[in-house]
């Protein structure tokens, strides 16, 4: 019989599985070895089937009650169960059970000696609570002796020839094993900790919000972009209500500056938009949308409203750090980009995310980095450990992205302007790891229609928690023991929601691979975006993935929760913490002097072409006037340390000779270093 399962490369069809039976033919000596193996096939098929089919629990009866005697004994009546190993349990008649015996065993079996039974001062087993268990024995009868044979070592004396299937009682503790298997616990093993995989996905979900402005922003920043009918009801409802509430004197109380950074938000858009024409444009709108007549207005008002908003408690005002950002991107580049009248022109990408309704600031675009650094490094711990992964080309994909490097947060109010470099990788990177994610939740939620096999190695069966009063059984409680259903007991988890993951996997799970879509540009005209409803508000989980894994997580009414995974969760130090924004800071001071360096070698360049081409220009004969001019401080000198006498005679004497090229200045010798050769 084949055991082993090979090396677990590849992969056979053929292969010979571990059962193996006997094969008769005519003229065949049959030897016990032969008839033992038809047995043992069988037994272990059969045991096969219980096991994968049916799972262990009680089938039917074995109902436990107190005795009509009272005292520490029970009764168990007939009934059927199956253990973890698949074998049958069966009690065919009622059978009186000595439980204060069955303490009294397990005691002796946990100290090894007999201390006496005490049950009135006993209070070392927690309570006086058991659970009684029926478990699976095999007893060898009817021994007979064997016939003489060749053997070398035959049997001595007599040879059981009958195996009796039995059962006996025991107790032990009260918490058993529960071997129902609820989808939501191999889902949770594939999410790992719950609540890093929420921080993952609430961080993805956030930026999914803007993946696709941020594309178009940086693709169109000298574009228009289109201001129809839609925007100008935005404008007029958040204009209207910014005139109405925007004044007043403090900080606005929470509630109020919630709704009033809501309106701040589309009334910025809507203006932001209007922005984006040039002066024909923007006096077209006029003639379209008489309300734009007020625009100047609207400016005022946004202004009046961003410097209330600015004195609010954020932290009270908006209690989620991730919409708390949001908002006060909302506020400081409103203020920036949109109160001055005009705008700001030199801003004209943060000027389109405004024109979205996305607001983008520098400490957005700081969280931008952080949450993709750790969304990517979710996403690889989890596939470190993922064992049955479908997606195969998940990993290498998730580690090839580009993750931008982490920069120290700004400060509350900064105003400091992307590049089209950056935007344009913060988006690329936010929109791979939003697709990554969406793949490996549908893998993980996909593997749980796969059930694993049980490999639990207690094969007691529980039949009833008891609760004794001294050495008496005052309670009987069999409500909540495993019972076998059909289909299995592993598998009744299931039942109430089956039919419907099997419909939503049909959609889900084989269909093509999620694939992010970038957004495209007319060649030509406006460009049409929608505004970004809801940014600020509740961010629903919708679709057939998200109601999956809501159906697998949420246990319905009297089913078994999902089994959280317990991992050990390292803290990284506050030493390297403070190691990593140093070199984060020595990262972006490194890019800013290597820029600089750059701008001065192109400046050196410009210089040195342009003395080239100067002394191209000169003409031949300024040649000798340059050297006349680099020789005259030379020869100045030398008259001046000559005395009138000598300075008369010379005179008189140059006057009779031709006059001379001056003399050129001559070089000073330099001085040899000790061991040079002369």
């Amino acid at each position: 019989m084949r055991t082993d399962c090979g090396c677990g490369c590849g992969g056979d069809a053929t292969s010979t599985s571990a059962f193996v039976r006997p094969r008769f033919f005519a003229g065949q000596l049959l030897t016990e070895d032969d008839l033992s193996l038809l047995v043992e096939y069988t037994t272990a098929k059969s045991r096969l089937h219980n096991r994968s089919l049916y799972g262990p629990g009680v089938i039917c009866g074995l109902a436990v009650s107190c005795d009509p005697c009272g005292g520490g004994t029970v009764a168990v009546h007939p009934g059927h169960a199956l253990d973890c190993a698949g074998n049958d349990i069966v009690v065919p008649c009622t059978e009186r059970v000595d439980v204060r015996a069955l303490v009294r065993e397990r005691r002796i079996s946990a100290l090894g000696v007999d201390c006496g039974e005490n049950c009135d001062n006993d209070a070392d087993d927690g309570g006086r609570r058991y659970g009684l268990y029926v478990r699976y024995q095999e007893f060898p009868v009817e021994p007979v002796a064997p016939y003489a044979t060749e053997e070398p070592c035959p049997s001595p004396g007599c040879v059981p020839s009958r195996i009796q299937e039995g059962f006996r009682f025991v107790v032990g503790p009260d918490d058993v094993e529960d071997h129902r298997h609820n989808p939501g616990t191999r889902l949770l093993a594939s999410l790992g900790d719950l609540a890093r995989a929420d921080r993952a996905r609430i961080r993805d979900r956030r930026l999914g919000m803007y993946v696709d402005a941020l594309l178009v922003a940086s693709l169109g920043t000298g574009r228009t972009f289109r201001f129809d009918a839609a925007d100008a009801r935005r404008y007029a409802a958040a204009f209207a209500w910014l005139r109405a509430n925007a004044g007043g004197e403090g900080p606005p109380p929470p509630p109020t500056a919630r709704e009033m950074t809501e309106h701040v938000r589309a009334l910025a858009a809507a203006v932001a938009r209007f922005d984006t024409y040039d002066q024909s444009g923007r006096e077209q709108l006029g003639r379209d949308y008489p309300d734009l007549a007020t625009v100047r207005e609207a400016r005022g008002a946004l202004g009046t409203a961003c410097e209330r908003l600015r004195g609010a408690d954020l932290e009270a005002v908006w209690p989620d750090p991730l919409r708390r950002t949001i908002a006060r991107a909302a506020v400081t580049e409103t203020a920036a980009r949109v109160v001055p009248e005009g705008g700001d022109p030199d801003a004209p990408l943060e000027v389109r995310m405004l024109a979205q309704g996305t607001p983008l600031g520098h400490a957005l675009r700081v969280e931008f980095r952080a949450d993709i650094g750790l969304i990517r490094e979710w996403l690889l711990g989890r596939l470190d450990q993922a064992a049955d992964l479908a997606d195969c080309a998940l990993r290498t994909e998730v580690a090839a992205v580009d993750v931008p490097p982490l920069l120290p947060p700004p400060p509350p109010d900064s105003t400091e302007k992307a590049t089209v470099a950056e935007v344009q990788q913060l988006a690329e990177a936010a929109a791979a790891l939003g697709t990554a994610v969406r793949r490996f939740l549908t893998d993980a939620a996909c593997a749980t229609l796969n059930p694993p096999c049980g490999d639990s190695t207690d094969t007691d069966v529980l039949l009833a928690h008891l609760e004794l009063d001294g050495c008496d059984v005052v309670r009987v409680c069999s409500a909540t023991r495993e019972q076998v259903l059909p289909g299995g007991s592993a598998y009744g988890e299931w039942l109430p929601k089956l039919y419907r993951l099997r419909e939503l996997a049909e959609r889900v799970c084989c269909g093509p691979l999620p694939a992010y879509q970038k957004p495209t540009l007319p060649t030509e005209g406006p460009v049409a975006r929608p505004y970004a409803e809801g940014l600020l508000g509740d961010w629903p989980r919708t679709g057939d993935l998200e109601e999956m894994l809501s159906l697998l997580l949420t246990p319905a009414p009297g089913e078994t929760p999902p089994k959280a995974l317990h991992e050990q969760v390292y803290t990284t130090p506050s030493e390297v913490t403070d190691s990593m924004q140093e070199l984060a800071r020595l990262r972006t001071q490194v890019s800013d002097l290597t820029a600089a360096l750059e701008g001065l070698r192109a400046q050196m360049s410009s210089a040195q072409t342009q003395v080239t081409h100067l002394a191209e220009q000169l003409p031949e004969r300024l040649g000798p006037r340059l050297a006349d001019l680099e020789g005259a401080p030379d020869e100045a000198a030398q008259s001046a340390g000559q005395a009138p006498d000598e300075a008369a005679g010379q005179t008189g004497a140059q006057a009779d000779e031709p006059a001379k090229p001056p003399a050129k200045r001559a070089r000073s010798p330099r001085t040899r270093k000790s061991g040079e050769t002369p």
